[in-house]
């Protein structure tokens, strides 16, 4: 609560003056005038005595997720006057999924606003508030539709978007250009491109050096790359719209089949334990010519103390066939305030702040995150920060979306599922024709049993 100014403690309180007892103490009328006075003070004051909470915000900390996240989160408390406190989630998706599905189990109010993936709302939706009271719908609005869609549960807005993912590749400018050499437009291009380049630089006396690194650990990130694998080879997405399994095909096969050759070929075998920062940082120290990953790492890789900065392109995934147009899994993140908060609407104002257009923007120069409100693909600021973001926004509007929304809640376990045999396929451990086969049955026997 704020303090009374100054300039009435120096004035006095009103009951100076006023008529006293014999005592010497204020009489019954002068008291009921002091009480009156008093809260005419205070009912003066009453807009500008401020609720003061502490809202706490979970947040990713993938590169610099983290610091974006708290230093948001501390413009927003230094002009709402809340305290804010930040706290990191883990990495991988599918152990953060775990940890809130524990939070929300247990009801615990000890989380106001969480970040999560574009794939949870559907699965968390009976944890989280409806926003609409709280959003303008000019606001809501201004949001890539798909995205504004996806957060739409049974009629309720559960989670705002607040920035925008898609797989791309990154690659070395220097070496393509020095081994005379464009970016593969296939997969198989890019296998042989990778076998090429390496092979060369090895020669020349850079033993590290690799092809391809991407995110080969089994967790979500892998069924993202698996994915775009396979869809960009006509595969398919594991389970379509209508909710029939399309995995069991060989085009799905020969996708896994080929990423199977790059691991230990052009690719390292620690690759079977790489998320986004391990490959993220293999390539910036130098020592790979490709890399699967989302648009945030082009602000680290091309950072003044990167080792690679200046020599690093983005271009879309290769495809299957030249034929198909090319594609990324879509990604990204939501906010959403808990159920279970005790300061609701103080957590939705620190989720609108988060994810409008002035905090997205400063995401994007910054961060190269990708905006989910439209405009700010045409900021001057952003495009020149970004110089890619234009390339790429056909490609986001075009992305290839997980199954989450028809399979809702066994979304989870579909996809541990999937990425269970990719990682197996790559790691040597059966081939890709039976164990995409074992798994078509395990999803079968799954999605029966619902």
């Amino acid at each position: 609560m704020r303090s009374l100014p100054l300039s009435l403690l120096q004035r006095g309180w009103p009951w100076r003056g006023l008529r006293r007892r014999g005592d010497g103490r204020p009489g019954f009328g002068a008291t009921l005038a002091v009480s009156l006075a008093v809260v005419a003070v205070f009912a003066s004051f009453a807009p500008t005595i401020a609720y003061s909470a502490t809202v706490t915000i979970s947040c990713g900390a993938v590169g610099r997720e983290l610091q974006l996240c708290r230093e948001g989160a501390e413009a927003w408390a230094a002009r709402a006057g809340h305290d804010v406190r930040v706290v990191a989630g883990p990495n991988a998706a599918n152990e953060r999924l775990a940890l809130y599905q524990q939070l929300f189990a247990a009801r615990s109010s000890d989380i106001d606003v969480f970040q999560i993936d574009v794939i949870w709302p559907g699965a968390l939706a009976d944890h989280l508030a409806d926003l609409r009271a709280h959003v303008p719908d000019w606001e809501a609005n201004a949001h890539i539709p798909a995205l504004l869609e996806n957060n739409m549960v049974d009629g309720r807005l559960v989670a705002l978007p607040w920035f925008a993912d898609v797989g791309v590749l990154y690659y070395r400018v220097d070496l393509l250009a020095k081994h005379g050499a464009n970016p593969p437009a296939t997969w198989q291009e890019l296998t042989e491109l990778s076998r090429r380049i390496q092979a060369a630089e090895r020669a020349l006396g850079d033993e590290r050096m690799w092809g391809f690194v991407f995110q080969g650990k089994a967790y979500e990130g892998l069924t993202c790359n698996a994915l775009e694998w396979i869809a960009s080879s006509g595969g398919g997405t594991i389970v379509d719209d209508a909710g029939t399994i399309t995995i069991g095909n060989p085009r799905a096969v020969a996708a896994i089949a080929l990423a199977a050759q790059w691991v230990g070929d052009v690719a390292p075998r620690g690759v079977l334990n790489y998320g986004e920062e391990e490959a993220r940082g293999v390539f910036q120290s130098g020592h790979a010519v490709f890399m699967r990953n989302w648009p945030y790492a082009w602000a680290l890789v091309n950072a003044p103390d990167s080792p690679v900065a200046g020599k690093v392109a983005v271009a879309p995934l290769p495809v299957g066939e030249p034929s198909r147009r090319p594609t990324g899994v879509l990604g990204g993140s939501q906010l959403a305030v808990s159920r279970y908060s005790r300061n609701g609407p103080i957590a939705a104002d620190l989720v609108r702040y988060l994810a409008g257009a002035g905090e997205q923007r400063r995401r994007a120069i910054v961060g190269a995150f990708h905006p989910t409100i439209l405009h700010l693909y045409d900021d001057d600021e952003v495009r020149r920060a970004n110089p890619f973001f234009a390339a790429l926004r056909p490609i986001l509007e075009h992305a290839t979306a997980r199954p989450s929304r028809n399979l809702g809640a066994r979304y989870n376990r579909v996809s541990s599922a999937f990425w269970t045999a990719v990682h197996e396929t790559l790691a040597r451990r059966g081939d890709a024709a039976d164990n995409v086969s074992a798994l078509d049955n395990r999803l079968r026997r799954m999605l029966r049993r619902r």
